[in-house]
C-alpha cells in the first residue's frame, strides 16, 4: 500500500498549487482512500473513486505510479511529475510525492514485547517522554553539590534551557516549603529513603504551578552519591479537580435548592447522583435508603409493579431525547402525590450515551386544586389519561384534518373482560390501582402521537394515526397481548384479565361525528366480546346516518335468516380448459332469503360486510359448509362426479382454531371423499396473516382436505405467496382477466404467475372469463381451469344432478328430491 500527494503543477509558477490531495493505493492498483482535498485537484467526489483502479485518473500507462520506473523514482525520495485526467476529462500536469509506503500483506508482522533493561535510552525518546507527561528528570551528585537537570525541569519553571542556576537558588522557587525540602534531601541522602511531596511553587515568570517532586537515592556500591528523580506538573490536573469541585458544589447547591425529586442514572439503571428530596421521598416510599452506585432495579426488589414500570420509563429515556409523563411515584396501599416527571437522555461530547435523569414535580395541587378546571375535564381522575370528551375532540380534529391532508387513521376500541370480577372481589381500590399502573405502562408502550383514553370504567380507546391496514393490526395485535399478559401484585395476590377489541378502519370519506364513530367501535368489541375470544375484530367505518340505519337493518336480516336457516345455496361450475377432466368441479356460493318470500335473494357483496363487521362472517362460512355437506348426504349418487367443491373463507374462520376440527368432525359422516373440499382464502388474507393461512393449511391436508389461494395477483405479495403458501389451487383475481385478450402486461403477469404455480406443483384456475377472446387467451397460456359467465353461470344447489340413464327396472340418476 502506497499514500501520495498530488498537487497541478504550473510551468509558469516557481511553486506548485498549496493545495494538495493524498490518495492511498493498495499493491493491485486499487484506490482504497482519498481525502475531501481530491475534489478541488482532480473534481471527483471522494466516494467516485474509492475501489476504483488508479488508471482511471491517470492519462496513459508511462503515469502509472506503480510502474517500475515511477516506483524507483518515488523510492530514491523524488517528486515525479505526470499527467493526470480531470473527471470533466481534460489532461493536466501533477506533482506526485510518495508520503507512505507500506508492503500489503494477508497475515501481521510477527513481533515480540521485552521488558527494556539498562540499554541507554534515547534522548529522542526521553524528550518525548517529558513532553508528553509534563515532568521533568533531574539528579543531584552530592559530591560536588552540582544539579543536572532535563529540559522538562526548566520548562516546568519557566526557564530558558541551559540557564545558570544553583541548587539554592532553586529551592528558592518552592516558597513555603524550603525548610521540608532540605530535610528530605537530608534523610534521603543519610538513610537512602525516597520520597514523595506535592507542592505549589512559583515560576520564573511569576506563575503558579502545583507539582509533584519524586526523589531516590543514587548509589555506588553501599555508599549514597548522589538524589535524582521527576518533577511533575499537576498543574492542568488540579485546574481541571477544581472546576469539577466547582461543578459539584454547584450541582449540589441547585439541586438542594429545589423541592423536585431529582436522580440521574446509568444505562444499567446504577444511581449516579441524585438530591436530599429525592432521598426522602424514596425512603418515605419505599423503606430503601438510596446511595449513590446502587442499582434502581435492586432498590425497587420488594416492589415488583413500581420495578416494571421504572425500567419501562427509564429504556424509554435512554432511548428517547426526552419526554414527559404524569403518575404516582407508587401504586401502594395509600395515597401518594402525583408527579410530572421530565425525563432527558445524557449524552457526552462525542454522543456516547451516559445514562439519563429525571425531574419529578409534585402536581397533586395542582390536579386536585380549581384553577386546574381545564386539566380535569380533559383527563380521567384515576388513570390520567384522557377522557371521553377530550378523546372524542381529538378524534373529530384528525378526520377534519384528514380532509386536506388525507391518510390511513385507525380506532382501537378495548374492554376488560373481567373488570366486574376484579372489581367486586377487589373492591374500587384494588382495581383503580391496577387501571393506574396498566395505563402507566400503555402509556409508554404506544406512539407518541397516538391517544389513549379511558372512556368508560373498565372501558379504553387509543386513535392509532397515519398507519396502514395491516400495521394498524399489529399495533392492535401488540397492544392486546400485552395487556393479557400484564399482571399486577396486589395485597400478594395477582391481578390479571384479558380484552376484547374492535378495530375501525378510518378512511377519507368517514364523517367527522366522533360519537357515531365510537358507537361503531363499541359494536365491533361487542362482536368480538359475544364470540368468546379476546381476539380483535375489525371493519372499515360505516360513512352517513342511512348507510348505518342500512346496515342495522341488514343485520337483523342476517341474524335471521341464520337462525331460521333461510340460506339458499348456488354453486358456479369450472371447467377444464386445457385439458378434458371428467367429473363436477364447482364452488359453493350462498344467498340470503329474507322473511318474505316476494324479496329478492340478498348477495353476498350486500350482506358479507355486515357480517365482517359484526362478526357473523365466521357462522355464515360454517353454516354455509354445513348445509352443504347435509344436502351432498342426501345426494350420493353424486359422489363418483364430484372432483372439487370449493367453499370461501371469511377472516374469521382463518383465524379460529378450531374451524379445521368443525370440518374434520363433518367428514367423519361423509361418503365423500375429504380431497374432493377446497377452502379458498383470500389473498388479502393470506397476505395479512401469512403465518395464520399456513398454520391452517397445514391443519387442513391432515384432514385430507385442499386449499385454494383466492385473487392471486391482486397485489406484488402473490408471487411469494404462490410459490410460499402450503395452498394446492391458485384463483386468479378479476382485474388481470379484465384486460387479459388485449394488453399484453396483463397476459406477462398471468403467465408468471401460472408458471410459478406449476412449477410449485399448484393448479391455476382463470375467474372471470367473459367473452371467447378471454378464453382462447386463457387456453394458450395452458391455463387448468377456467370460471365465468363465458363457460357458466351460477345455478342454485338443488340443480346439480347426476346423469340419469333409463333401464327397464326404473330410472337412475337425474334430480333426487
Amino acid at each position: 500500500m502506497k499514500e501520495f500527494f498530488i498537487r497541478r503543477y504550473r510551468i509558469e509558477s516557481t511553486q506548485p498549487d498549496a493545495r494538495r490531495a493524498m490518495i492511498r493505493v493498495d499493491d493491485s492498483g486499487l484506490i482504497t482512500y482519498v481525502d475531501n482535498q481530491v475534489e478541488h485537484v482532480l473534481g471527483y467526489d471522494p466516494s467516485e473513486l474509492v475501489g476504483q483502479p488508479v488508471m482511471r485518473i491517470v492519462a496513459d500507462r508511462e503515469d502509472d505510479p506503480l510502474s517500475p520506473g515511477n516506483r524507483q523514482r518515488f523510492d530514491e525520495g523524488e517528486s515525479v511529475l505526470l499527467t493526470l485526467r480531470h473527471r470533466d476529462g481534460f489532461f493536466f500536469t501533477a506533482q506526485m510525492t510518495l508520503r507512505l509506503a507500506v508492503r500489503d500483506a494477508d497475515q501481521a508482522a510477527s513481533a515480540f514485547i521485552t521488558l527494556r533493561d539498562s540499554t541507554p535510552l534515547s534522548p529522542r525518546l526521553a524528550q518525548l517522554a517529558e513532553d508528553t507527561g509534563e515532568l521533568g528528570i533531574w539528579e543531584l551528585d552530592i559530591r560536588d553539590n552540582r544539579m543536572i537537570w532535563s529540559e522538562g525541569v526548566y520548562r516546568v519553571l519557566e526557564l530558558r534551557p541551559g540557564a545558570e542556576i544553583t541548587p539554592e537558588q532553586a529551592i528558592f522557587y518552592c516558597q513555603g516549603a524550603q525548610a521540608r525540602l532540605r530535610a528530605l534531601f537530608r534523610r534521603c541522602i543519610r538513610t537512602g529513603q525516597p520520597f514523595d511531596l506535592t507542592l505549589d511553587l512559583i515560576t520564573a515568570r511569576q506563575h503558579h504551578r502545583h507539582v509533584q517532586l519524586q526523589g531516590r537515592a543514587l548509589k555506588t556500591g553501599l555508599q549514597v552519591v548522589g538524589v535524582g528523580g521527576v518533577l511533575v506538573d499537576h498543574t492542568a490536573r488540579q485546574v481541571l479537580d477544581r472546576a469539577r469541585i466547582r461543578a459539584t458544589n454547584v450541582l449540589h447547591g441547585v439541586m438542594a435548592a429545589t423541592d423536585d425529586l431529582v436522580l440521574a442514572v446509568d444505562p444499567d439503571l446504577n444511581l449516579l447522583h441524585f438530591n436530599e428530596a429525592f432521598r426522602v421521598q424514596a425512603l418515605h416510599t419505599y423503606n430503601v435508603e438510596p446511595v449513590e452506585g446502587a442499582n434502581l432495579n435492586d432498590l425497587l426488589a420488594d416492589f415488583p409493579n413500581e420495578r416494571r414500570l421504572a425500567q419501562g420509563l427509564w429504556q424509554r429515556a435512554l432511548e428517547k431525547d426526552s419526554f414527559v409523563v404524569e403518575i404516582p411515584l407508587a401504586q401502594q396501599d395509600r395515597d401518594l402525590p402525583i408527579y410530572e416527571i421530565h425525563y432527558r437522555r445524557l449524552l457526552d461530547s462525542k454522543g456516547e450515551l451516559l445514562g439519563a435523569v429525571q425531574v419529578a414535580k409534585d402536581i397533586s395541587e395542582r390536579v386536585k386544586g380549581s384553577d386546574n378546571r381545564h386539566y380535569l375535564s380533559r383527563h380521567d381522575p384515576v388513570t390520567g389519561l384522557l377522557n371521553r370528551r377530550e378523546f372524542a375532540a381529538r378524534l373529530k380534529r384528525l378526520l377534519i384534518n384528514s380532509r386536506s391532508t388525507p391518510g390511513s387513521h385507525a380506532l382501537l376500541y378495548f374492554t376488560m373482560n373481567k373488570a366486574a370480577e376484579i372489581n367486586e372481589h377487589e373492591n374500587n381500590g384494588g382495581f383503580d390501582r391496577y387501571l393506574r399502573a396498566l395505563a402507566g405502562e400503555l402509556t409508554l408502550k404506544v406512539r407518541q402521537r397516538d391517544s389513549l383514553a379511558r372512556l368508560g370504567s373498565d372501558t379504553f380507546a387509543l386513535l392509532i394515526e397515519n398507519c396502514n391496514r395491516q400495521e394498524a393490526s399489529k399495533v392492535a395485535d401488540n397492544l392486546l397481548a400485552f395487556v393479557a399478559g400484564f399482571v399486577f401484585e396486589w395485597k400478594n395476590q395477582p391481578l390479571q384479565t384479558s380484552t376484547s377489541a374492535g378495530l375501525l378502519r378510518l378512511t377519507e370519506d368517514t364523517p367527522t361525528d366522533a360519537e357515531r364513530l365510537l358507537a361503531q367501535a363499541a359494536d365491533l368489541c361487542e362482536t368480538a366480546a359475544a364470540a368468546s375470544r379476546s381476539r380483535l375484530h375489525a371493519a372499515d367505518a360505516v360513512s352517513g346516518g342511512r348507510e348505518e340505519g342500512l346496515s342495522r337493518q341488514k343485520l337483523e336480516t342476517l341474524r335471521d335468516c341464520l337462525d331460521n336457516d333461510r340460506l339458499s345455496l348456488y354453486y358456479h361450475s369450472l371447467r377444464p380448459v386445457a385439458s378434458i377432466t371428467w367429473g363436477d368441479h364447482i364452488e359453493i356460493l350462498a344467498r340470503l332469503q329474507p322473511e318474505d318470500p316476494a324479496s329478492p335473494l340478498m348477495q353476498p357483496g350486500e350482506f358479507l360486510p355486515v357480517a365482517e363487521r359484526f362478526g357473523l362472517a365466521g357462522d355464515i362460512d360454517r353454516a354455509v359448509i354445513r348445509k352443504t355437506m347435509a344436502w351432498f348426504g342426501r345426494h350420493s349418487l353424486l359422489e363418483p362426479r364430484l372432483k372439487y367443491c370449493g367453499f370461501n373463507l371469511s377472516l374469521a374462520s382463518v383465524l379460529d382454531d378450531s374451524f379445521p376440527d368443525f370440518v374434520g368432525e363433518l367428514l367423519k359422516t361423509s361418503s365423500y371423499a375429504p380431497e374432493c373440499f377446497c377452502f379458498e382464502v383470500q389473498e388479502k388474507t393470506a397476505t395479512q396473516y401469512p403465518d395464520e393461512v399456513a398454520v391452517l393449511c397445514n391443519a387442513l391436508h391432515r384432514i385430507g382436505c385442499r386449499v385454494a389461494l383466492d385473487g392471486a395477483g391482486a397485489s406484488i405479495q402473490s408471487y411469494s405467496l404462490a410459490a410460499r403458501l402450503p395452498v394446492d389451487i391458485i384463483k386468479l383475481d378479476e382485474a388481470m382477466m379484465a384486460h387479459l385478450h388485449d394488453d399484453p402486461v396483463q397476459q406477462v403477469m398471468v403467465e408468471a404467475l401460472h408458471r410459478i404455480a406449476e412449477a410449485a406443483g399448484k393448479h391455476t384456475v382463470a375467474t372471470f372469463i367473459e367473452n371467447d377472446d378471454a378464453l382462447r387467451k386463457v387456453r394458450g397460456l395452458a391455463i387448468h381451469y377456467g370460471q365465468g359467465f363465458r363457460l357458466s353461470r351460477p345455478r342454485p344447489l338443488k340443480d346439480l344432478r347426476p346423469v340419469a340413464v333409463e333401464l327397464d327396472t326404473g330410472r337412475i340418476g337425474g334430480l333426487q328430491d
